[in-house]
């Protein structure tokens, strides 16, 4: 009679094979047990390294604020040997210079990415992305020359008196005042170069990341492509350009030295961006080093407690933002 001759299991196979079981279960349990262990601690300490900062920073601030309270915010007087201390030129500069970098830099960036996404060639796609990224490489610094020797004198010979005399905006409050080059505009420009790879790229990945069906659906309803762009593509995306906008206008809150170099560092509010400005990471830069008492010392904190208010809230509202265009149906 042929066949296989059946066997009977060995005595305790099955308890051998149940206690490997186990051990390899064991095993894993631990392993995931350590992981996740490990990654918790690694989330958390972001948050307790943010309060740690921030508590450190308030703390060195606290004296100033104490002495000065609201005044501290809304005076422009800043004299280190009277005692006195008002960072409201500082915040004005901070604002007013990012923003209008803002305005300058991202419809610029937009169109690039636009650009490279629907329009260029394959074949020179790549090098030009590559091209705009490496702008966001060049250290503060260089940039900061590159604006003293380049860009002052071409705002101070050129552009300034264009805008003041030829287009005649002289005559507003805006551009009036004589063209020292050393100004609020010389720092919004150079702002502007330095966040425009941070807004382009964002916006770039996400315009590419459009499904096609998308532009093939706008396009069989009879769009042009500028149609399909605005009406199907922009649309589509919107949430993260908003999102690379306020990455840039982050990016430009905190610059210190190119600013410090082109802003012409004065204490005082002018509407013009012919004059010269503060910001409150150039106050920092400038007089840290120099400050010879604790007041002093603690008013300079207290400029980078303020600072880190203004980040963390416009940060707050870029995200409330950003929640809210993303909640919006795309069309």
């Amino acid at each position: 009679m042929s066949g296989a001759v059946p066997t009977a299991p060995l005595p305790g196979a099955d308890a051998v094979a149940s206690s490997h079981e186990g051990d390899a279960l064991g095993g894993a349990s631990i392993g995931d047990r350590i992981y996740r262990t490990l990654t918790t601690a690694f989330a958390v300490a972001i948050p307790v390294l943010l309060v740690f900062i921030a508590f450190e920073v308030f703390a060195a601030a606290w004296p100033a604020l104490r002495q000065f309270g609201i005044g501290f915010i809304t005076s422009s007087e800043w004299d280190a040997n009277a005692g006195r201390f008002g960072a409201a030129p500082m915040i004005y500069g901070t604002v007013v210079s990012s923003v209008l970098a803002l305005v300058l830099s991202a419809p610029l960036a937009l169109g690039v990415s636009i650009w490279l996404s629907e329009f260029a060639p394959r074949w020179l796609r790549q090098p030009v992305s590559f091209l705009v990224d490496l702008l966001a490489a060049i250290p503060s610094v260089v940039y900061g020359l590159w604006g003293i020797f380049v860009l002052l004198p071409i705002l101070r010979e050129t552009v300034m008196p264009f805008l003041a005399t030829t287009l005649g905006l002289g005559n507003t409050p805006f551009f009036s005042g004589p063209a020292y080059g050393n100004s609020m505009l010389g720092a919004a420009v150079i702002l502007a170069i330095m966040i425009l790879p941070y807004i382009s790229a964002v916006s770039r990945e996400v315009l590419m990341a459009v499904p096609r069906s998308q532009r093939e659906a706008a396009l069989a309803m009879g769009a042009t492509k500028w149609e399909m762009i605005r009406d199907a593509v922009v649309p589509y995306a919107r949430s993260g350009i908003v999102g690379g906008i306020i990455l840039g206008l982050g990016r430009a809150l905190g610059e210190t030295m190119a600013v410090t170099m082109l802003i012409g560092n004065r204490h005082e509010i002018s509407a013009s961006l012919f004059a010269p400005g503060y910001t409150l990471a150039s106050v920092i830069a400038n007089e840290f080093a120099e400050a010879t008492n604790e007041l002093h010392t603690s008013a300079l904190m207290a400029c980078g407690a303020v600072l880190l208010v203004v980040t963390l809230v416009v940060n707050a509202i870029a995200r409330w933002l950003v929640w809210r265009v993303g909640r919006e149906p795309k069309s």
